[in-house]
């Protein structure tokens, strides 16, 4: 164990990064000089959600009526 520690200490490096101070660009790169705006379509994004939310539930219900307990 020791062995493998050493040797992981020996082989490493120093990491590069990005300069912390800001670059040239102003605002979002995601859009057209805007400004932070609002990337892909929020209005279906919100559709998905309802219908995986209400699937669930009808799921759920579906599986509570077809495995309840019938005292017969």
């Amino acid at each position: 164990m020791a062995i493998a520690t050493v040797a992981w200490l020996a082989f490493a490096a120093a990491a590069l990064a990005a300069s912390p101070t800001p670059g040239a660009e102003v605002g979002d790169p995601r859009s057209s000089g805007q400004g932070p705006g609002l990337v892909g379509d929020p209005g279906l994004a919100i559709l998905a959600v309802v219908a995986i939310g209400l699937g669930s539930v009808v799921a759920t219900l579906v599986y509570v009526r077809l495995t309840a307990h019938r005292d017969r």
